[in-house]
């Protein structure tokens, strides 16, 4: 962080902090659901260019960060637990968002860029896989664009249809955490809805979401063999650029939570756990400043159908398989 960043910081807290605090009162729908509806209402205000930096970072950042300090208050063993569970499940959605992209993409003649960024967002942790893969197949701004606007567009329908669909059907927190985290294409949608739902299910969520995020480095192999194959050209894989470093951050602190906790105070482990459940509705209300929904629905028709089939297949197979394997 910056000097630059801290004007947009403060900016998004006086939207964060009232955010925060109906979420307290209301729980049942919760402080980033609250977070990211007051960004999105406020988007359209008129502000000063110098608060951009510190918006955009706050929404990319400090949720990262956020999911880090969420590891101070989970066992290592659960952790390992949860995402080896959640690994069956995983196999089949990802198996869905491509199969499901490519057949209907074809029949929606998209191009295969967009088809396949479509899908990968979908299929691992929305714009973070799509950032990884566009440079691999050479996509352009405009694939990209559709693909990230598109992706983006049901994330923030999934932080509001998620936990009223999860109530609905008197999902546990496990299986409810469970569906988030494989179903929800963004990081900060899957850990925004799980939290909605509550504490257990968001823990949840965010340990099986984390888990199927490092499916983007298979997926980033797999995907520039196929394009070497294809054409001659530099696709070149580096695990360095791919690979969610946080992801490696937030099981440090899981081990410091279940190896630590006769030396580091329970309050502290608490107080940090808390903090990172606050800094999520500073990150969702961030991502609500940036978010103009006619914008996205406006880039295009096509990508949209495609994604919305994606997200109701995954989601769909996720609870038919939890169910086949009574997981709900």
């Amino acid at each position: 962080m910056s000097r630059i960043h801290i004007k947009g910081m403060l900016f998004t807290l006086i939207f964060a902090i009232p955010a925060a605090l109906l979420g307290w009162k209301f729980p049942l729908i919760g402080g980033p659901v609250f977070g990211i509806l007051l960004g999105m209402i406020f988007a359209g205000i008129k502000r000063p260019p110098t608060f951009e930096p510190g918006i955009t970072y706050t929404g990319k950042q400090i949720l990262q960060y956020s999911i880090v300090l969420l590891g101070f208050e989970m066992n290592l063993m659960h952790v390992v637990h949860t995402g080896a569970r959640s690994f069956s499940v995983m196999v089949f959605t990802l198996a869905t968002a491509f199969i499901v992209a490519f057949v209907f993409g074809k029949l929606l003649k998209l191009p295969f860029n967009t088809t396949t960024l479509v899908g990968v967002g979908t299929a691992i942790c929305g714009g973070s896989a799509i950032a990884a893969v566009a440079p691999i197949i050479k996509a352009n701004e405009k694939d990209v664009a559709y693909s990230i606007s598109t992706i983006f567009l049901f994330n923030i329908i999934a932080v509001f249809l998620f936990p009223f669909l999860g109530h609905m059907m008197h999902m546990s927190d496990s299986g409810f955490g469970m569906w988030a985290g494989t179903a929800i294409n963004d990081t900060s949608s899957v850990v925004a809805a799980g939290y909605s739902y509550s504490a257990v299910a968001g823990g949840l969520a965010t340990i099986t979401k984390l888990t199927r995020a490092l499916m983007i480095v298979p997926v980033c192999i797999i995907i520039a063999t196929i394009m070497a194959k294809r054409q001659k050209g530099d696709n070149a894989f580096s695990l360095r650029k791919v690979f969610p470093n946080f992801i490696l951050y937030f099981i440090i602190a899981s081990i410091i939570s279940t190896v630590g906790n006769t030396v580091i105070p329970h309050s502290l482990l608490h107080f940090l756990g808390e903090a990172g459940k606050f800094f999520i509705v500073v990150a969702m209300t961030a991502i609500g400043l940036h978010t103009h929904l006619l914008g996205l629905i406006r880039n295009g028709l096509r990508p949209i159908v495609l994604g919305l089939l994606c997200w109701f297949g995954v989601a769909s197979v996720s609870l038919i398989v939890q169910h086949v394997i009574g997981m709900l």
